[in-house]
């Protein structure tokens, strides 16, 4: 029993406090967006619109470069950017510029970029940026190349039943699909116009205070250690995400046969929780104040043009179509993500702040597998990596070795690679975890490499030779592929 007590239990409730934590603060702004995007994508885009510039058979130097680009706007978490990738993949992206989208967005969008500058030094920023799109399109070319035949079959399937077809994208779908993601963007971005309050009520809430104390000593709270905590909001915003998810069941199940009054009910106590969610709340002596922030308005402005376009806009089948490809993706994914929540909240529990200075302290290839190992285990949602890795640099881990935690740890989440494999398949997602694996311990062996003394001249040579046998193994593949085409002729 003191054994159980010592030791299991704290284990089980790290795990418990971080699906908390992350429920409360992620989800919402973060995650709904996206799965409604990822939604709209597959229901409302035509294929012809996404491989014109994502399929296997577009140009590389367009497919690639337009992956990273669209992944560098979006300042979200890998289990954002999953939902995404699963709707442009589903639509017809060749699994190459797919993946790459998939690794850069969180590895290296503009936000996460900045803050890495202004926290730990722009030589890092540089490096991370520098080094995540060399590796981001050198792991998806290699990718294509490795499941050529697959990436073939699937651009013949990804016909879906309720997908749109026709020749080019309809006006208010893309108008629709860019409120959702000005919806995603406002939500998750942190300027000053977005996060400031301009108007302060109080609701006289009993002791507010005294439950926020509770909840702290139940789920602590240190931002020095990556722990968010949950809010007396957060517990709201719990409960509504579990009340969206029961009338989502009941509205959105059987959303083929039609709407019914349950789908009403979702989509309304989804626009109120992003509402909430947008707030400013504050316990306070004799309540809660509620700050009305610029985000609180942006959300606010973005449900009302969504709200416009769903009743006068969309047609029914269109409606329909969208709702049950969101709820597809709601259902395939979520799930995956509130178990691996939970283990890696487990795991941290387990992790000694000790061992980081002895496995990772040196620019070793041990040392930076080492800081691949911790991005698994030691998964922080987007810009909270940023002051974690500030920690371990502190701790004396080396800046090499720190690199490819930041290259890793938005991609190789426990709960991102479970949703990944339901995605693409175990053997792609293997693979794809084995070459992130690699280039970011690679990518933390080069930029360690400089950073103890070795000349740009050299790190340069390295890099353009990965280049050139890349680009050579891809020009015989792409001869071998076209031979056999012609002997099947």
């Amino acid at each position: 029993m003191d054994a159980l007590s010592s030791w299991v239990l704290p284990v089980f409730y790290g795990g418990l406090g971080n699906l908390a934590a992350y429920l409360a603060a992620h989800v919402l702004l973060c995650l709904l967006p996206a799965f409604f995007i990822a939604g709209a994508m597959s229901a409302l885009i035509p294929k012809e619109t996404i491989t014109r510039f994502l399929g296997r058979n577009s140009s590389k130097t367009v497919s690639y470069p337009a992956a990273a680009a669209a992944g560098s706007l979006l300042a979200v978490c890998s289990c954002t950017i999953v939902p995404l990738f699963a709707g442009i993949y589903k639509k017809g992206a060749g699994l190459g510029p797919a993946i790459t989208f998939l690794f850069f967005a969180p590895a290296a969008n503009i936000l996460a970029l900045v803050y890495t500058g202004g926290i730990i030094g722009p030589d890092l920023a540089v490096a991370r940026f520098l080094l995540s799109l060399t590796f981001g399109i050198g792991i998806g070319l290699i990718m294509a190349l490795l499941f050529r035949a697959d990436d073939a079959a699937h651009d013949l399937a990804t016909d879906s039943a309720f997908g749109a077809q026709g020749a080019g994208m309809g006006r208010m779908a893309l108008v629709f699909l860019f409120v959702w993601v000005a919806l995603l963007l406002a939500g998750t971005l942190k300027l000053d116009v977005l996060t400031g309050t301009y108007l302060n009520f109080q609701l006289p809430i009993g002791d507010a205070q005294g439950w926020q104390a509770a909840l702290d000593r139940l789920v602590p709270y240190d931002a020095a250690k990556g722990e968010e905590g949950v809010s007396v909001q957060g517990v709201v915003l719990i409960a509504l995400l579990a009340s969206i998810g029961y009338a989502a069941w009941r509205g959105l199940e059987n959303i083929a046969d039609g709407a019914n009054a349950w789908t009403w009910v979702s989509l309304a106590l989804i626009a109120a929780t992003l509402l909430v969610a947008a707030l400013a709340v504050q316990p306070v002596d004799g309540g809660l104040r509620i700050g009305l922030t610029g985000k609180f308005f942006a959300v606010a402005a973005a449900l009302a043009a969504l709200a416009f376009i769903v009743r006068h806009r969309l047609s029914e089948d269109e409606l329909r179509d969208w709702l049950w490809e969101s709820w597809r993706f709601v259902k395939q994914i979520f799930p995956l993500l509130v178990v691996g929540v939970f283990v890696v909240g487990m795991i941290r529990v387990l992790i000694r702040p000790e061992w980081i200075e002895m496995l990772a302290g040196t620019n070793s290839l041990t040392g930076n597998l080492a800081g691949v190992v911790f991005g698994v285990f030691m998964y922080f949602p987007t810009l909270v990596e940023v002051p974690i890795a500030k920690m371990f640099l502190e701790l004396g881990m080396h800046r090499g070795p720190l690199l490819a935690y930041l290259m890793s740890d938005p991609e190789l989440s426990l709960q991102s690679i479970l949703i990944i494999s339901a995605i693409i398949g175990r053997r792609k997602t293997f693979s794809y975890v084995g070459l992130v694996a690699l280039f970011s311990a690679a990518a933390g062996l080069i930029y360690g490499a400089w950073i103890d003394g070795a000349s740009l001249f050299s790190l340069a040579l390295y890099l353009a030779g990965f280049i050139a046998v890349l680009a050579v193994l891809l020009a015989v593949a792409s001869r071998r592929a076209t031979a056999s085409t012609l002997k099947g002729v």
